[in-house]
């Protein structure tokens, strides 16, 4: 076989090689994703269903830390009918209900922490870098929320754009002098992704496919009808805040 040849056909191999590698990566890093991945919502005893299904929260830290989008969490809880904020913990058939209570949250980024009570839990790794536009990446929630079961799903794409974002407080009473700079000067980059998402996936991790490390979360509500309110229908795209503001959050 002339050189020329064989180096053409080793290239190819090679090429092939790193393919399926990069393929049989994700599965393996779904199954370490998804033991972290908790549905976070309200918990009342005598309501049916007991558990009401809010967003899609994922273990970081010590194991007993949740991170989730700031929208997700409820405005109060009803003390009166034993009503409590709660995380729900998918184990095969069964599910595991936890207690929680909110530990911090920064509502111009959009992201909030809750403590768990009960045993630690596997923790995902936050990455100390940023996502790059064309890079391939998943996420894991609860895309339907409780209407298909309390099922992890994942999804696959890559980041088609980084974009800037502000995103607003809930009217313009809860404005402060600091948030109105931002909203005018300092806008913010979120990910724009090109994975379809739906709004129970707000509070997923968004993560590299291969080694599993968090490069944002997601954000199917705030960022998407501030970005998209022009469109009379809602579009496919998805949209992240990157991970070095919960770096943040938590630090």
């Amino acid at each position: 076989m002339p050189m020329s040849r064989w180096l053409c056909f080793a290239v190819s191999a090679l090429m092939m090689l790193v393919s399926v590698s990069a393929r049989a990566d994700l599965p393996t890093t779904v199954s370490r994703v998804k033991p972290s991945i908790v549905a976070v919502g309200t918990y009342e005893p005598t309501r049916s269903p007991a558990f009401r299904f809010l967003g899609t929260g994922f273990v970081v830290g010590d194991g007993l830390t949740v991170a989730t989008n700031a929208h997700v969490l409820p405005a109060s809880v009803d003390a009166n009918r034993r009503e409590i904020l709660a995380v729900v913990i998918p184990l095969g058939d069964k599910v595991n209900v936890r207690s929680a209570v909110k530990l911090r949250s920064d509502p111009s980024h959009d992201l909030a922490t809750l403590r768990i009570v009960g045993p630690a839990l596997p923790a995902l790794v936050l990455s100390s870098g940023e996502a790059e536009e064309g890079q391939s990446v998943a996420f894991t929630g609860f895309p339907i929320g409780s209407a298909l079961g309390l099922k992890p799903a994942t999804h696959r794409g890559i980041v088609s754009a980084i974009t800037p974002i502000s995103i607003p407080r809930g009217n313009a009473r809860e404005l402060n002098a600091r948030q109105i700079r931002s909203l005018s000067n300092d806008p913010f980059s979120v990910y724009q992704l090109d994975a379809t998402a739906y709004p129970g996936n707000s509070g997923s991790p968004l993560f590299d496919p291969e080694s599993g490390a968090v490069l944002g979360v997601l954000n199917m509500v705030f960022v998407k009808e501030t970005k998209e309110n022009v469109l009379s229908k809602p579009s496919g795209i998805s949209y992240a805040i990157p991970v070095r503001y919960l770096n943040n959050l938590l630090h």
